[in-house]
């Protein structure tokens, strides 16, 4: 039973429906657009609970802290956070800072799978999707009932500030009839922080409490058709605790920041009697954030901040014709931002735009073994103009005989991302220590072209071997210009500025192994080259080498053991000095044991090896946590009818 259930996922994996890289249905190893997928069982296997946990053993993902916040933003190929557009059921989701989502602020009761695509995919998605997609996948209902649940605790040992040091549980019930289904689900996360010395004022691990709370209501009138209303609202509550020196005397200083992010998707499709397939969805969305400031229990300051993000997307995917599947499609985005510090604006004016855009594609399918997917997006910006971003991607499936199966797939395409608005409008005032950072509408648009080759060799569904080789070259790259500013009453003001071209190449590989039928093996490693065209220096905060290693062991018929380890070199810390931040391995691993068939005990150990930043060492960037212990169980019931 259980080799037959082992061999089972792995043919499954395989053969994993993706949507994002084409906008249309295509098993994994068909897509002619390098994509991985994190699916529920290896989110359930590693005991993911945030969408930050999924995407850490993704091959070549960077994830990184955002500046000033608690929480963590991912970069591709050598690609920022801003460049890397992250969706949930193909609608965007709110920024937390400029135009870097913080994957930690998405809990994953109603996840079913992640896709991962890399490489500019500006031509289906638009701006900021100049370095690849993330798309969150939701789960669908099943009719009948269905109900799971989850609790977990865990430690940080003597770095505990509270007792315990993390707090997990969720719950999701859904069901209902073949026309009708309904679901709920709430997902709670408190972790109290942690600190290297927990009698000590400071804190290193801020304490978080998480809550995401949904419903989701489906109609399925016909087997042709479908719509849906999906609500959720997500919380957050902050608290930061350091020290500001004030000869003398170090100061305690406190930051809390309360956010909420309200969102309402909706959406339809159907299929008419003569193949043509629509597909209308939209989603608008409230994210509010509340932030003061205390030195010594004494109130310094106050900011609130909220962004309203309004999208409406139209696909229609024509039947085959001659061999071709035609699609085309519109989008409509709207979004603004509205800030203030003590009552005061931060905005230099207001802060909106939107932006009009039509798509096309055409996926040629010439035989057997040759397809290619054109793609053009037009986007009309109410303060950028007109742009246009193509894009070609062709995959061959070469004849290697009964046993191997070996994909080659070449993609080009250009990216582009408009100027946030923060970028634009935002007038962040930092005086008391020194500095502040001005919005400049006069920022143009960043482009990028895009080049990606590679395949996929698949041996006996038990072996597959894959390699992409990556090229990304950036025009007019945005960034807070360090280089120049000027100095006004002692506070030194700095502006975004295009000051930059910069290149980012390498080299992605990824193994995947059914070594036996109770044992399976992957392995990912991405080589990263990147350069500042302006000044030949290597750019900040890009590792060379990234690598994975995991196994999933099945010791008994109810027990696993899954071993996941991570490995990243060092960085350029700052473009103004050659230091260095140190690299660093992690290793983590989770035992699952089933109780019965509804049941499932777990527990793991994440950084094994206790490996924690140098906090006194301002360009260490590495783990931020040490070792964690947790344990928990859940319970799933599947749909009875």
């Amino acid at each position: 039973m259980a080799a037959a259930a082992v061999q089972a996922q792995e043919v499954t994996a395989l053969n994993t429906v993706v949507v994002t890289g084409t906008r249309s249905e295509k098993t994994l190893d068909e897509t002619p657009v390098p994509t991985d997928v994190v699916d529920r069982r290896e989110m359930q296997r590693t005991q993911a609970r945030t969408l930050k946990d999924a995407l850490e053993n993704v091959p070549g993902l960077q994830l990184t802290e955002i500046h000033g916040k608690s929480g963590f933003q991912v970069s591709l190929q050598g690609m920022t956070s801003d460049q890397v557009l992250v969706l949930i059921d193909g609608l965007p989701i709110s920024a937390s800072t400029g135009s870097s989502v913080d994957v930690s602020q998405y809990l994953l009761t109603e996840v079913e799978r992640i896709e991962v695509v890399k490489g500019a995919s500006s031509a289906q998605y638009g701006s900021s999707a100049m370095g690849g997609v993330i798309n969150v996948i939701t789960r669908r209902i099943a009719p009948g009932l269905s109900a799971e649940a989850t609790a977990d605790v865990g430690t940080y040992g003597g770095q505990n500030v509270g007792s315990p040091g993390n707090a997990h549980g969720n719950v999701r019930v859904g069901g209902g009839s073949q026309q009708w289904r309904a679901s709920v689900a709430a997902d709670v996360l408190d972790n109290k922080g942690f600190a290297v010395d927990p009698d000590a004022w400071s804190r290193q691990g801020d304490a978080i409490r998480r809550e995401q709370y949904s419903g989701r209501l489906e109609w399925l009138p016909t087997p042709a058709g479908q719509f849906w209303l999906d609500a959720s609202r997500y919380r957050e509550t902050d608290t930061q605790r350091y020290t500001y020196f004030a000869p003398p005397t170090y100061v305690p200083q406190r930051k809390t920041e309360d956010i909420t992010r309200d969102r309402l998707a909706y959406g339809g499709q159907w299929r008419f009697g003569n193949g043509v397939k629509t597909r209308l969805a939209g989603v608008t969305e409230d994210y509010d954030s509340a932030t003061r400031e205390y030195s010594n229990a004494v109130g310094t300051a106050r900011r609130n901040s909220s962004q309203r993000t309004e999208h409406v997307s139209l696909q229609v995917d024509l039947p085959a014709w001659q061999r071709q599947l035609w699609q085309f499609g519109a989008d409509v985005h709207r979004e603004r931002l509205r800030q203030n510090a003590n009552g005061i604006s931060e905005l230099a004016r207001s802060a909106e735009r939107t932006s009009h855009e039509l798509f096309l594609q055409n996926d040629i399918l010439f035989n057997d073994t040759w397809e290619m997917v054109l793609g053009l997006r037009a986007q009309d910006d109410s303060d950028f103009g007109t742009h246009y971003a193509p894009k070609i991607g062709l995959r061959a499936n070469l004849p290697t005989g009964d046993a191997w199966k070996t994909v080659l797939r070449a993609n080009f395409g250009q990216g582009y991302r408009v100027p946030n608005l923060k970028e634009r409008h935002y007038l962040f005032d930092h005086s008391a220590l020194g500095y502040v950072v001005l919005g400049n509408p006069n920022l143009k648009p960043e482009s990028s072209n895009s080049f990606q080759f590679g395949g996929t060799a698949t041996w006996n569904e038990r072996l597959s071997l894959s390699a992409n080789l990556f090229h990304n070259r950036v025009r007019d790259l945005i960034q807070t210009d360090t280089e120049n500013f000027e100095v006004v009453n002692g506070i030194a003001a700095y502006t975004y500025r295009n000051v930059s071209r910069a290149r980012t190449q390498g080299l992605e590989t990824g193994a995947r192994w059914q070594a036996s039928s109770v044992l399976a093996l992957n392995a990912g490693y991405t080589f990263t080259d990147t350069e500042d065209l302006n000044t030949g220096q290597e750019l900040t905060r890009r590792p060379r080498s990234i690598a994975r290693v995991g196994f999933d062991w099945q010791l008994q018929p109810a027990t696993e053991l899954s071993v996941r380890a991570r490995y990243q070199s060092s960085e350029l810390a700052a473009s103004t000095s050659p230091e260095r931040s140190p690299g660093w391995a992690t290793l983590d691993f989770v035992v699952n044991q089933k109780l019965g068939r509804d049941v499932t005990a777990f527990f793991g150990v994440k950084n094994l090896t206790n490996r924690q930043r140098d906090f006194s060492n301002a360009s260490d960037f590495g783990p931020v946590a040490g070792r964690f212990l947790y344990l928990g169980a859940r319970i799933s019931l599947d749909a009875v009818r």
